[in-house]
């Protein structure tokens, strides 16, 4: 009788297969790290202190390098999907990888390798790919190849780098590619790598895929505070639309060439320009300084305990010297929601989980 109920168990779950939820997989920099770089011991990109992490959860540093969530964060809420789990979390396994996907994305990545050297450890996009084969591995042995393949079919990917590739190593002289390269020159290489990393997923089993474009990077407060007038930095700023341009041009021709591909350029230039240059028709009072900064120092670079913080956060534009506050995401990825529908996993009455944050007051840093 044991044996004969064994049986029957074996043929419904053949016949079932894997009852495997709609996940997503992330790959990127510290505008969607939810915590791999806070497991990289010897990573000078890391976001482990008070107060990142102060609108979110417990208000404790969780990795993101922001006060609240990161526009991952909130697309996934508010398309019904899981939030996926950091790679280099603990608690990560077959089960986890399974039931909420994968974020690989590590602060100071690129798309390419050399980017972001000087922060000694973090994942560049390669990097993140090597890891994704890793997993893949991991569900094939615990569900089956038939099985698998449908999983990481069915999946959601986000392709979120490149900013990184300019400030943290174009623009800055002591990289090589300062020198080796103009700006359409790098803006080429920086496709023709993107193109075979997107070919490499897609070998994975990416077919649903989105790329985030880039913002104006000329106007991020690192880049006004190194600035002569406290300007925005127009070189920069016209790289990240030389890259845009690109990048779209470079996924159309992908999609069409690749089997079954949607691939999408989530580009939210012109909406985040706007909230910068006219920062009270979104509510905010700053777009041009940080949130949490070293009293009048400048640039901070980043967010420490002995750092003091806005009255308001909600108000600012900018949490630290590079990333956006909760406030600030959210306005960007409800406008890629809107234009991005394909990446729903639902119905389209899916609600966020995680309402935006209730903002409370800073404490007394003075």
């Amino acid at each position: 009788m044991k044996f004969c109920a064994i049986v029957v168990l074996f043929i419904v779950l053949a016949i079932n297969g894997c009852d495997c939820k709609i996940v997503q997989f992330i790959f990127g920099d510290s505008l969607s790290d939810v915590g791999n770089n806070k497991n990289l011991p010897r990573s000078l990109a890391t976001a482990n202190l008070p107060f990142y992490g102060i609108d979110f959860g417990n208000g404790l540093p969780n990795g993101r390098f922001t006060n609240g969530r990161t526009v991952s964060d909130i697309i996934g809420d508010k398309i019904g999907l899981p939030r996926p789990v950091a790679f280099l979390d603990p608690t990560m396994n077959e089960d986890v990888i399974l039931e909420n996907g994968v974020n690989y994305a590590s602060g100071g990545g690129g798309i390419l390798n050399e980017t972001g050297g000087y922060f000694i450890q973090r994942f560049s996009l390669w990097k993140q790919i090597e890891l994704f084969q890793g997993t893949q591995d991991v569900v094939v042995a615990k569900i089956g190849k038939k099985e698998a393949d449908k999983f990481f079919q069915d999946a959601r990917y986000v392709v979120a780098l490149g900013s990184n590739d300019f400030i943290n190593n174009y623009l800055m002289p002591v990289y090589s590619d300062s020198w080796k390269y103009n700006d359409q020159t790098f803006v080429d290489y920086l496709m023709e790598t993107l193109e075979s990393q997107l070919k490499m997923l897609h070998s994975l089993g990416a077919r649903k895929l989105m790329v985030f474009g880039l913002g104006p990077m000329g106007c991020i407060p690192l880049q006004r505070a190194l600035s002569l007038d406290g300007n925005c930095q127009n070189k920069a700023s016209n790289l990240a639309k030389k890259f845009n341009k690109a990048a779209t041009t470079m996924l159309l021709d992908l999609e069409a060439k690749l089997p079954n591909a949607s691939y999408r350029f989530g580009e939210a230039y012109d909406l985040v320009n706007d909230i910068i240059t006219n920062p009270k028709k979104y509510g905010f009072d700053n777009s041009d300084s940080p949130c949490c900064s070293f009293y009048r120092i400048r640039p901070a670079l980043t967010c420490i305990p002995a750092s003091t913080l806005c009255k308001d956060r909600s108000k600012y534009v900018f949490w630290d010297e590079y990333h956006p506050t909760d406030k600030a995401n959210e306005l960007v990825a409800n406008i890629l929601i809107k234009r991005f529908d394909f990446m729903r996993s639902d119905d389209g009455t899916s609600h966020a989980p995680s309402p935006a944050p209730a903002i409370s007051p800073s404490p007394d840093t003075n």
